[in-house]
C-alpha cells in the first residue's frame, strides 16, 4: 500500500512537469493595442462670397452753356468767378456778354439769347420786369422770371484822374468848379447807361447844365463805363466819372466818391430771364454769386455785397 501511494505521487508529478513544459514552449501571444489613425482633417473650402456691388456712379450732368449778360463794370470779377465755378459745376460753360446795361437791355428786348441778366442800375432791369412801375416799364415788357430778381451788389460812383493828376483835381467840388470855368475836360457815360445817369444826377446836384457844358466842349462821352475809363487812363481827359471798381481794375487814382445825396445808391440787380433754356442752372449760378467765394472777389475790387 505504501508503495502504491509513492507511485501515484510520482506519476502526478510527472504529469505536472509535462504540462508545464508544454506551456512554456508555446509562442507567447502579445496583444498590441490597436492604434487608430485619426481621419485626415479636410481643409474647409472658403465660403463663396458675393462681391460687394460697386457704388452706382451718378450720371454725368448734361453740358450746359449758360449765357450771362452783365454790366461792363463786372468784366474782371466775373471772369475770375468763372474759373472758380468750373470746380462747382464742371458741366456748365459760362458765356458772358459785357456791355452797358442799356445796350444789354435792348439786346434782350430784341430777342437775344440770355439766361441771366445783371444790370448796373435798377432802371434797365425795371424796363424788363412786368412787376415794375409802368412809368419805367413803359412798354409792358415781361422778361424777368418771377421770384428770381435780387439785388446782389453795391458800387460807388468815383471821380478818377489820370496818372499824376495834372490838373490837381481832388474832389467833386474841384470838378464842378473846373467845369464851370471851362478849365478841365470831363469824361462821362452816355445818358442811356447807368454810369452816365449817375453822372447826370451829380451835375444836377451842383446845378450844372449838361447840355451847356457839352456845347462848351468840356465834356466827352463813352458808350459804357469801360470807354470812359479808357479816356481817363490815356489822359485824353482831366478826369472821369466811373465806378470805383473800374478805377481799381485800371489802377486809376480815385480822388472822391459820390454820396447818396449826390446820385443815390448804385445797386446792381440780377435776375434769371423767363426766356432761359436753363433756368435751374441760371438760378444755381446766381446763388453762387451771393456766396462767400464770389463775394470775396467782388469785395477785393470795391464792390459791397448787398
Amino acid at each position: 500500500m505504501k508503495m502504491k501511494k509513492i507511485l501515484a505521487f510520482l506519476l502526478a508529478a510527472v504529469l505536472i512537469f509535462a504540462m508545464a513544459a508544454c506551456s512554456s514552449s508555446a509562442p507567447a501571444t502579445t496583444t498590441t493595442p490597436e492604434t487608430t489613425t485619426p481621419p485626415a482633417t479636410a481643409t474647409p473650402e472658403p465660403a463663396a462670397t458675393t462681391p460687394a456691388p460697386e457704388p452706382e456712379k451718378e450720371p454725368e450732368a448734361e453740358p450746359v452753356e449758360l449765357i450771362v449778360f452783365a454790366a461792363a463794370s463786372m468784366t474782371e470779377t466775373l471772369n475770375q468767378i468763372a474759373e472758380l465755378y468750373k470746380e462747382v459745376a464742371p458741366n456748365v460753360t459760362l458765356v458772358y456778354n459785357f456791355d452797358s446795361s442799356g445796350t444789354l437791355k435792348t439786346q434782350i428786348q430784341e430777342g437775344a439769347d440770355c439766361d441771366l441778366f445783371i444790370s448796373a442800375g435798377q432802371k434797365q432791369m425795371n424796363q424788363l420786369d412786368k412787376d415794375a412801375s409802368a412809368e419805367v416799364n413803359t412798354e409792358g415788357l415781361d422778361f424777368v422770371l418771377e421770384g428770381t430778381r435780387i439785388n446782389i451788389l453795391e458800387n460807388k460812383v468815383a471821380l478818377a484822374v489820370p496818372d499824376g493828376n495834372p490838373k490837381g483835381i481832388n474832389s467833386y467840388d474841384d470838378m464842378a468848379k473846373g467845369l464851370s470855368d471851362g478849365s478841365i475836360m470831363l469824361a462821362m457815360g452816355n445818358s442811356d447807361v447807368p454810369v452816365g445817369q449817375y453822372t447826370q444826377k451829380i451835375l444836377a446836384y451842383y446845378e450844372l447844365d449838361e447840355e451847356e457844358l457839352a456845347n462848351k466842349g468840356v465834356i466827352t462821352y463813352g458808350s459804357n463805363v469801360k470807354e470812359v475809363t479808357t479816356q481817363v487812363s490815356e489822359a485824353t481827359v482831366d478826369c472821369g466819372i466811373i465806378y470805383q471798381t473800374d478805377a481799381f481794375s485800371a489802377n486809376l487814382t480815385v480822388v472822391d466818391t459820390a454820396t447818396k445825396d449826390m446820385c443815390g445808391q448804385v445797386i446792381y440787380p440780377a435776375a434769371v430771364l423767363n426766356i432761359s433754356e436753363h433756368p435751374l442752372d441760371a438760378e444755381a449760378f446766381l446763388e453762387y454769386l451771393t456766396g462767400p467765394d464770389a463775394s470775396a472777389i467782388f469785395e477785393a475790387v470795391g464792390f459791397t455785397p448787398v
